[in-house]
């Protein structure tokens, strides 16, 4: 009879050892390795290049500072909900949400379906986006008072009707 000699335990795959097997933790990896930009000898430089680097290095700051140029918004429908911490906006472009510092945009076609529910007690009104590959992400907005709660389902409605498909035919019967 032969025994096996070492660990009995299969070694782990996925996300126990590389966290980049979790969609979302970390960026995308390059395709090809940057090399590094090359290193000038050293030696007198001109002042018509230390100008020219000033001014290029301005250029860039200039450029960081301005905002980036968002699209127009489109006409049609936009659920906009926020309280203090969260924030929830829903319109053409698709669905993007906020808390804290932290974000995630979904465009409609990488929405599986939105959920909304609505505290029995307090005004907490939740949101869940849910994508085809079976990950939900959920948000909580505190609202002003419950009342609000059917104005928000109402918008939100609207604009899933508008803009969101489900993979259903209409014409069937």
């Amino acid at each position: 009879m032969e025994q096996r000699i070492g660990p009995s335990i299969q070694p782990l795959q996925g996300a126990a050892a590389d966290p980049a097997f979790v969609p979302g933790i970390t960026g995308p990896r390059p395709d090809e390795p940057q090399e590094p930009a090359p290193v000038p000898a050293p030696g007198p430089v001109p002042e018509t290049a230390v100008a020219g680097e000033e001014a290029a290095a301005a250029e860039e700051s200039a450029q960081e500072a301005a905002p980036e140029a968002e699209e127009p918004p489109a006409d049609g429908p936009v659920f906009e909900a926020a309280d203090r911490r969260a924030r929830i906006v829903a319109d053409a472009r698709g669905v993007r949400l906020s808390l804290d510092e932290e974000a995630c945009e979904f465009r409609w076609d990488e929405i599986g379906a939105v959920e909304t529910e609505t505290a029995r007690f307090g005004r907490r009104f939740t949101v869940t986006v849910h994508t085809p590959d079976r990950r939900w992400y959920p948000i909580e907005i505190e609202a002003p008072a419950r009342a609000r709660f059917k104005e928000w389902e109402s918008q939100l409605d609207a604009v899933l009707d508008a803009y969101f498909e489900d993979g259903t035919g209409e014409d069937t019967p």
